[in-house]
């Protein structure tokens, strides 16, 4: 092996392990900690980074960089982690170390700040906050990509190679056909009857129900845990430590169950990603658009399919047998695919989701290109509700400050949610393709067709290929957003009784 090249990769395992170490403080702030450690942990987080950054811009990285960019003689694992090195390298040096330690230990304050506003119903205490990471990160975007506006820039660090330009005929796309299918299943005289999720359900039994779906999906738990965080999310440290979180209501368990759901699909991706390497940028995770398309893949197609649903009722009304008596699966089907516009985005439905995510995007927009001011976001935000999805926040807890993504500086972050909902379309229209008896598959519990498919497609391609190169390979198509209305209309006008 090239010596430059064995040297290089040492440096960047070795800012992999710093980075988990990382991932590892953020599991704990978000789970554990007590709440008194906030302002240490900011501290020892903003520390953290700066010896990060120090080591990510050792000039000794610049010259076996210029050195290798001279030889050609590389395979494709070895060009991509050359690659990555030198894409983390050029934007790493352009940031100075008291802008990353600012940012590392302002997220970490913003964070707990956020927690308190949301709790209390205060945005005028989250908003100086919020002010100072807009500016904070409008900085960092001039050093990394100043030919790009200041959002486009904070976009490529989730969407890479992703801008405005790309993202907005997506959006007004799904707007146009969006909200009129929300107001037609709104006026629909067919609802379905979902009162039976509703009761009393133990904690406990919730937590067992999730740990044997999310084990029945291939979630490995000698290398993983599922915990309670105010916010379901997966994290951790590296694909032998990869952590989950899903939250609890006693009044529904169909949330909690989601979310694990969701966020295994998440972990299944981390979980799955090719056996070498694993500490090096070929391994890694594409994008967070790629990303989520995979927990969407399986918390909205798969989960709530009718076989999956046919599958699981028996379990479900073992574990809640008052609730489930005389139930049947089409009930259980329809119940958990009911379309109802809703405050919260992380309950949302996969007709009203995307609305959530848009409504964020343009905000984001208006506050990197100055046409919106900090203090009118309550406002703006429930009249952007009201225009999308009929309804208006009575509460900043239940609007504006329920995510805790600007709390972390996590800015061009929210379009990859429907992105993902959007490659997670495409990805299941190819496997019905390939696997005509995939239903079949699911209702009789072989869900490892599935992960495998998913595994070899997509997990163990790490960032050997572009976004749009490994779509295209997959299904053959680009980021097609008909796809996912297709599959949406289909499903929901069928299921609302609309044709």
């Amino acid at each position: 092996m090239n010596a430059k090249y064995q040297r290089l990769i040492e440096r960047l395992k070795e800012s992999s392990r710093l980075g988990g170490i990382m991932g590892i403080l953020h599991w704990d702030q978000e789970v554990i900690m007590p709440s008194g450690a906030a302002e240490s942990r900011a501290k020892q987080m903003g520390v953290l980074a700066g010896i990060m950054h120090e080591k990510s811009t050792d000039p000794e990285i610049g010259k076996l960089l210029d050195c290798l960019n001279t030889n050609g003689s590389f395979n494709s694992f070895e060009a991509c982690n050359i690659r990555e090195a030198r894409r983390e390298y050029e934007m790493e040096t352009k940031v100075p170390k008291d802008l990353v330690m600012d940012l590392a230990e302002y997220s970490s304050k913003g964070h707990q700040v956020w927690v308190k506003a949301r709790s209390e119903n205060k945005f005028s205490d989250f908003a100086p906050v919020l002010a100072q990471l807009v500016e904070l990160k409008k900085r960092w975007a001039e050093y990394v990509a100043p030919e790009l506006q200041s959002y486009d820039a904070n976009i490529d660090l989730y969407e890479r190679g992703t801008t405005m330009a790309d993202i907005n005929p997506v959006f007004e796309t799904l707007k146009a056909e969006l909200i009129p299918l929300i107001r037609e299943i709104q006026a629909s005289d067919y609802k379905p009857d979902k009162s039976f999720l509703s009761g009393e359900y133990s904690v406990e039994k919730q937590e067992a129900l999730g740990r044997k779906i999310s084990k029945d999906m291939g979630f490995a738990f000698d290398c993983g845990r599922m915990d309670v965080s105010v916010h379901p999310f997966c994290g951790g440290s590296h694909p032998t430590d990869v952590r989950i979180t899903t939250r609890y209501r006693t009044d529904n368990f169909i949330e909690s169950l989601y979310a694990v759901i969701h966020e295994t699909g998440h972990g299944l991706y981390e979980q799955g990603r090719m056996k070498d390497d694993r500490d090096l940028p070929v391994s890694e995770a594409l994008t967070m658009g790629i990303h989520e398309s995979q927990s969407l893949f399986w918390e909205r197609m798969i989960a709530q399919s009718p076989a999956f649903c046919n599958r699981y009722l028996p379990l479900i009304a073992e574990t809640f047998p008052k609730n489930f008596k005389g139930i049947g699966g089409k009930q259980l089907y329809e119940a958990v695919n009911s379309s109802e516009p809703s405050f919260i985005r992380v309950e949302a439905d996969e007709v009203t989701y995307p609305m959530h995510v848009i409504l964020r995007y343009e905000i984001e927009k208006g506050l990197f290109d100055d046409s919106i001011d900090i203090n009118s976001l309550p406002d703006l935000w429930n009249s952007k509700m009201k225009e999308y999805l009929g309804i208006e926040p009575p509460t900043d807890t239940l609007g504006v400050l329920q995510d805790t993504h600007w709390s972390g500086g996590a800015f061009g972050y929210f379009p990859s949610y429907t992105l993902g909902a959007i490659y997670a379309s495409q990805f299941y229209k190819t496997l019905k393709k390939e696997k005509p008896d995939l239903e079949s598959k699911i209702e009789s519990g072989n869900l490892a067709t599935i992960r495998e498919w998913l595994n070899q497609n997509i997990h163990q391609k790490g960032r050997l290929l572009s976004v749009s190169k490994l779509v295209n390979q997959v299904t053959g198509d680009n980021l097609n957003p008909i796809v996912f209305l297709d599959y949406i209309k289909t499903k929901y006008r069928k299921i609302y009784k609309l044709d």
